[in-house]
């Protein structure tokens, strides 16, 4: 017995699966940032371009997992 489908083809384990996707993209690129203004000592340029980053990285995981799991 496995976790029912909704309609579009998502799992609940998905749905967490996609906001896991997100926090680790934007927490990555946070630290990435902070660890190059450290060493750069450029605070907060770095961090804000990394979180930036890990937006962005965060939004085409998500889209790319969602239109995947909408084609099964």
């Amino acid at each position: 017995m496995g976790e029912p489908r909704t309609p579009n083809g998502l799992r609940g384990r998905d749905l967490v699966g996609l906001g896991g996707i997100l926090v680790a993209a934007v927490v990555g690129g946070m630290v990435i940032g902070l660890l190059v203004d450290r060493s750069a000592g450029t605070e907060p340029t770095w961090t804000l371009v990394g979180i930036a980053i890990g937006v962005i990285a965060g939004i085409a995981a998500f889209v790319a997992r969602v239109r995947a799991a909408l084609r099964e």
